[in-house]
């Protein structure tokens, strides 16, 4: 009887844990995160509006010695904003895996269609701009927009045409139009919020502006940030046809416009590139805004070193970056949403479980997650809202391991207290952070 009793209650614990993992939830937050991870106090809406970008050159239908052919392109993007008052959260519904078949429901917080709400003292909200993966969709970082916008932020995030999971093209594509997409959003949500009966009229700041990428997202966010790419990345067979990059071209006319001084700042998450030849540290001098890289050590896809971190060390232009490493993370270094409970069964698609798209080996995907939260929230409202608090959250020991934790019974640091802000004691490990300015 025992036995059968103890049997019962292990088999509805699992059940119970099954439940939980088929919410597919985006919006955890563990006991244990750091203290700027918790959501902020606003209620959030989204809604999903369409674009279309006119007059771009349709790489896909490049045909050597043609005249370049030019489509009207279209962008879908989802956007999260403060809502006037709480409402049932509204599922996301019909959201493929990355086998571009399978397709599933994830929940969060925020109300489909729900009015907003003004911002304090008529004061419009800043913007940031989410750019996915190759492929990927617009609700891979879902767990970081929905944040943000709890926080007092608009969040778009884009679905790149022939770089999402369900429409993924050729690769020369991504290479040329990831920075072209975020730019056009930008205008575009300029556009709607000074125009009347849209519902983000008055809404967003799109003169204060963040850019966040992960992987060719991150790629786009570097030539956001003015990181033109080399000549030899413009010639490259298996890249953009018939030199269509040389639009980004460090040192180029065409690239001098493009660079943003609406953006204030920027967020890079295993950005891919620098492993390839698409910079050098001459075209990386051009960037000028503050930027924050994100990335895993083991990181086999963008590089650590080799990549990301010479992306860093060749950022001397930015007037603050930094460098957040996982130490033994690979490339999915807290960007991707949880692993959707279908992602763990094996695709006959794909030949592997889209499980591994999203998860890393080592890391907990929402203790990264988190992670990821706190941090964007400190840089973020340090440069687009001006909160020179933040500072303490971002200047810290290198080595959070090497941080002294020494507090009073009362919860007051000692003078011997290094350890990180916002972190209670031992969670910090395994954390890096490198930090320089301008040179």
């Amino acid at each position: 009887m025992l036995k059968r009793m103890m049997l019962a209650t292990v088999a509805a614990g699992l059940m119970s844990g099954v439940v939980l993992a088929q919410e597919n939830r985006i919006d955890l937050v563990r006991p244990d995160a750091p203290e700027l991870a918790v959501q902020g106090d606003l209620a959030i809406g989204v809604r999903t509006i369409e674009l279309n970008n006119p007059g771009q050159i349709d790489i896909l239908k490049i045909e050597a010695g043609k005249d370049l052919p030019t489509y009207d392109r279209p962008l879908t993007v989802e956007v999260w904003y403060p809502a006037a008052d709480s409402g049932t959260p509204s599922p996301y519904e019909g959201v493929f895996l990355r086998d571009g078949e399978t397709q599933v429901t994830l929940h969060g917080r925020a109300t489909r269609d729900a009015e907003p709400k003004p911002a304090a003292e008529g004061q419009a909200y800043p913007l940031a701009i989410i750019s996915h993966g190759f492929p990927g969709n617009r609700f891979l970082l879902s767990h970081l927009a929905e944040n943000l916008a709890t926080k007092g932020y608009v969040v778009a995030s884009i679905d790149h045409t022939d770089s999402t999971y369900n429409d993924q093209g050729a690769f020369g594509s991504t290479l040329v139009n990831r920075a072209l997409d975020q730019k056009f959003v930008l205008n575009e949500m300029a556009r709607m919020a000074g125009e009347d009966g849209s519902f983000l009229s008055g809404l967003v700041d799109a003169g204060n502006t963040a850019i966040i990428g992960y992987s060719m997202g991150g790629y786009g966010a570097v030539i956001s940030a003015g990181g033109g790419v080399t000549q030899t990345s413009t010639e490259f067979t298996w890249g953009a046809p018939e030199k269509t990059l040389a639009i980004h071209l460090a040192g180029s006319e065409t690239y001098a416009s493009l660079p943003d001084d609406r953006v204030k700042a920027v967020v890079a998450f295993a950005p891919w590139g620098m492993n390839t030849g698409f910079w050098d540290a001459e075209g990386l001098k051009g960037i000028d805004k503050p930027i924050f890289y994100v990335a895993g050590n083991a990181d086999v896809t963008s590089l650590y070193e080799g990549g990301v971190k010479d992306l860093y060390d060749m950022s001397v232009n930015a007037p603050e970056r930094y460098l957040l490493t996982f130490d033994k993370a690979n490339h999915n270094a807290a960007a991707p949403i949880p692993a959707p409970v279908e992602s763990w069964k094996v695709s006959e698609k794909l030949g592997w479980a889209p499980f591994d798209h999203y998860a890393d080996p080592v890391w907990d995907t929402v203790r990264m997650n988190n992670i990821a939260q706190h941090f964007v929230t400190a840089f973020l409202a340090r440069h687009l809202k001006g909160d020179a608090a933040m500072a303490d959250y971002l200047d810290l020991v290198e080595d959070a391991e090497a941080g002294v934790y020494a507090r009073n019974e009362d919860g007051t640091d000692k003078p011997e207290h290094t350890y990180w802000k916002g972190f209670a004691e031992h969670t910090a490990k395994g954390l890096a952070l490198m930090h320089a300015t301008a040179q």
